[in-house]
């Protein structure tokens, strides 16, 4: 029955997204799109440290501290991957549900899930809850967006699903029918979602040789590297044709990721065919190369042991754990269209070409000067958190530290083997830098800042020398 005209809502219909306590601020403010998906990660990041700390989730004789609960959920929600203890033997069922759960949540968004069950439940999404949208999945607009966020669940789904059938046929003779059934949706949802997280204590390394688990998990981590927005445009295109054509966007992303793949894979086969790929036969190396380049893209699954790579290794596989995945996906780092911009346009101004021209459109000069914003926000934000690490940790090498900072921001999750020895302030160094991460240095700053101030003067130009 209704009340004045008024529908009397459920009790959990009452903690859906729309103007909830969480988006108001101590005095009487409503949050911003940024400021939201901060206070949301840090929630979920509470809540699923809440639940992994409890005995349920431990296996039998296995306690995990508090802090290294909360290690586990950040890396979770963050979809890193890095672990201070054994997922497949230290949690339990219920613990390893709970991680896969945070997983999903962190790889499709807590907004986009918040909305989801908004929708599911018949309840109207309001405009802010778009803008919430299209802030959390860079896209161009706000109209489309929950229509967008149906056929990113749908299509996350699908991907999974396939994934987890190729997956089955390798794991179910080797564990069992159900046993290999929840290895092979584990694994999925972890490669899809970009998180590295595995139930085998040495990740993929058993599976080297195996094609089936190596060009599965590299599909999957490239689709969900690739970003939504790229392939709803795809798929668009597919259907529709020239009604729909492909952006620029989707190009740049295309293109890029296919020539850091290539070129990445070539590097690491140079410099480790003697070394960590030693022992392999020729085809085995090719495989393990093209894995080890796509891996770094913030998937953090290995198939090789990164404490034997090389030096030159190392360093080269943090530069690509810093350029990430692309904007919009289910992938960390500074993004590899943020970094083509910004090289694009240093070489171009170089050469005297002013602005940055890609397949016949121009580059405007804000996209440029964002792109420099978040690089030198992460490389400030990765310095200073590095500085700490030393002073925390003055027992680890200085080199391993640097590739541990750069894989807990770009949440990559791969490891030189150091991660459970680090003290406890260095885990927290490393938990800071899984969540600014995650929802990114330029929406952190934002998060800061309450809202826009725009000068009323103009003060008078004057140069200076700068180079």
């Amino acid at each position: 029955m209704h009340t004045c005209g008024t529908r009397i809502k459920p009790r959990f219909m009452r903690l859906l997204p729309r103007r909830t306590f969480i988006e108001v601020t101590a005095r009487g403010k409503r949050l911003t799109p940024v400021q939201l998906i901060a206070l949301y990660f840090f929630i979920a990041i509470v809540v699923g440290s809440t639940l992994l700390a409890l005995p349920f989730s431990h296996a039998p004789g296995k306690d995990v501290s508090f802090l290294d609960a909360i290690f586990t959920a950040t890396s979770a929600i963050s979809v890193t991957g890095l672990t201070v203890v054994d997922t497949g033997t230290t949690f339990s069922v219920i613990g390893q549900i709970i991680i896969l759960i945070l997983i999903q949540a962190g790889g499709l968004g807590i907004i986009t899930l918040g909305t989801l069950v908004a929708f599911a439940s018949g309840r109207r999404v309001g405009f802010r809850e778009r803008m919430n949208l299209q802030t959390q999945l860079n896209a161009f607009q706000v109209g489309g967006v929950v229509r967008l966020i149906q056929r990113i669940v749908l299509l996350t789904f699908t991907i999974e699903a396939i994934g987890v059938l190729f997956l089955w046929t390798r794991f179910g003779p080797l564990e069992g029918f159900w046993k290999g059934l929840y290895f092979s949706v584990f694994h999925s949802v972890s490669s899809f979602n970009n998180a590295g997280f595995g139930l085998y204590s040495t990740s993929l390394m058993p599976f080297v040789a195996d094609p089936v688990v190596n060009f599965t998990v590299m599909t999957l981590v490239v689709l969900g590297g690739l970003g939504f927005i790229v392939e709803m445009n795809i798929i668009a295109h597919f259907y529709q044709g020239r009604i729909v054509p492909i952006t620029l966007h989707t190009k740049t992303v295309l293109a890029l990721t296919g020539a850091l793949i290539g070129i990445g894979a070539v590097v690491l086969l140079l410099l480790e065919w003697s070394h960590s790929f030693a022992g392999l036969p020729v085809w085995q190396k090719l495989m393990a190369a093209l894995f080890q380049s796509v891996t770094p893209r913030t998937a953090g699954f290995n198939t090789v042991d990164y404490a034997q790579m090389d030096e030159s290794s190392l360093l080269f596989t943090t530069l690509l754990m810093f350029i990430g995945a692309s904007p919009g996906s289910t992938g960390g780092g500074i993004k590899t269209v943020t970094f083509f911009v910004l090289i694009g346009s240093v070489w171009s101004i170089s050469r005297g070409r002013g602005e940055l021209t890609l397949f016949g459109r121009r580059i405007t000069l804000d996209t440029v000067i964002k792109s420099a914003v978040i690089s030198v926000l992460s490389l400030m934000i990765i310095g200073a958190m590095l500085t700490l690490l030393i002073l925390t940790d003055p027992d680890k090498d200085a080199f391993r530290l640097t590739f541990e900072a750069v894989s807990a921001f770009a949440t990559v999750g791969l490891s030189t083997g150091i991660t459970g020895a680090m003290s406890e302030m260095g885990k927290v160094i490393l938990i800071l830098l899984m969540y600014l991460g995650r929802i990114g240095p330029l929406t952190f700053t934002l998060a800061l800042i309450e809202g826009s101030h725009d000068k009323k003067v103009r003060y008078p130009v004057e140069e200076v020398v700068i180079g």
